[in-house]
């Protein structure tokens, strides 16, 4: 089964249209304890590679072994991307490319500190996982990025501003689609698709909840997705008295999820932090208007009143404000709803994407950086 999230979706995605526009692709990923795993999955070559979770040195010992499957296929070699820092690659005779998703310099001060476990997560950034990305980094001959606030927040990391390119991330607009709803259900779903984790600002979200059900009885509350938090977060609307207006799925598949989004009225996403968020993606692909937080990532794609609402992060009121706005006005909800879904078309697809990434290799292999795409870093500095 391919990846149903994170990196690795990103990964496969990108990897099936690059197949199909003619190229050969091979993933390396992490397998089991013991022995290099192969398989082909949707005609991508798939090699997996032993993985052994001794933190903080997995990704070192990961990347040994790595480095000798890579020595096996050298001579089909034109590129190597990678999406996860490895330590045995900060020299390689290769081309190299790094997409960076979040960089770990500032994922790691959005870690709070709750337990043991979180404390030494976070002293294990800083000592380890930060010093290792920035080296891969800067050895890498091309950078991108999924956003343009990523490309911005690399500044810390030094880098040559003409050899990182912004190029966003992708859906699949014919999965994710719209559909016309023939339902005569006149509910109103509110819909949430992600990690349960309090940094995704779900719990601004149930004392959102609570001011729109004390004016609306028709209004629900679908909360897709797993997480450290997801008792926390029932425990939080059964104490407020909601729990009979909110629906919790789970974990669901990939045609369950377009179904959900399908079906739903608004999306919503406060979250505290991103890169470029794929569920905020999905959703504007299947033609709902969106209500995210005003951070880093929702703002490169939603434009305040034109796809979507934009409001300030941990502000439940104002995040229940426009949550009612978007309910009240069903001209504007359309209105937003399909300018969503034209710049998914527009700017998001896999095939934009993909086309992006082509760019980017012939680039490296021709050693010509004109090519690439917008860089905001070379903007501001040029």
């Amino acid at each position: 089964m391919p990846p149903e999230e994170g990196i690795g979706y990103f990964t496969y995605n990108l990897s099936r249209k690059l197949i199909e526009k003619g190229h050969q692709v091979t993933i390396i990923t992490r397998g089991s304890l013991n022995k290099t795993q192969r398989e082909t999955l949707d005609d991508i070559k798939v090699i997996k590679a032993p993985f052994i979770p001794l933190y903080p040195f997995y990704l070192h010992i990961h990347g040994m072994f790595v480095k000798r499957i890579i020595k096996s296929l050298e001579s089909e070699i034109d590129i190597l991307h990678f999406h996860t820092p490895l330590p045995p690659f900060i020299k390689t005779p290769f081309p190299t490319i790094t997409t960076v998703h979040t960089p770990m310099l500032v994922d790691n001060r959005y870690i709070k500190i709750s337990s043991l476990y979180s404390l030494l997560s976070k002293i294990s950034a800083k000592l380890v996982s930060y010093p290792l990305e920035l080296k891969i980094i800067q050895h890498s001959d091309i950078v991108t990025t999924v956003s343009k606030s990523v490309a911005q927040e690399l500044r810390e990391y030094h880098l040559n501003p003409e050899r990182v390119a912004v190029v966003g991330n992708g859906v699949d607009e014919k999965l994710f689609c719209p559909k016309q709803k023939i339902s005569e259900d006149t509910k109103k779903y509110v819909m949430f698709a992600g990690r349960i984790d309090r940094e995704k600002g779900l719990f601004d979200l149930v004392e959102s909840a609570r001011y729109i059900c004390s004016e609306r009885s028709d209004v629900f509350f679908v909360i897709a997705g797993k997480g450290r938090d997801l008792d926390k977060l029932k425990q939080m609307v059964k104490k407020k008295g909601i729990l009979n207006r909110f629906i919790f799925v789970g974990q669901v598949d990939r045609d369950q999820l377009v179904k959900l989004y399908q079906n739903a009225t608004i999306f919503v996403f406060p979250s505290y932090h991103e890169g470029l968020p794929g569920a905020v993606l999905e959703a504007m692909s299947c033609g709902l208007p969106v209500v995210a937080t005003d951070v880093r990532g929702n703002s490169d794609i939603i434009i305040n009143e034109k796809n979507g609402i934009l409001v300030p992060p941990r502000s439940p009121r104002k995040l229940a404000d426009a949550i009612y706005k978007l309910l009240e006005h069903e001209d504007l909800r359309k209105n937003l709803g399909s300018n969503a879904r034209k710049i998914v078309e527009k700017r998001y697809s896999w095939n934009v994407v993909s086309n992006r990434f082509i760019r980017c290799y012939e680039s490296l292999i021709e050693g010509n950086y004109e090519n690439m795409e917008f860089n905001p870093l070379m903007e501001e500095t040029g």
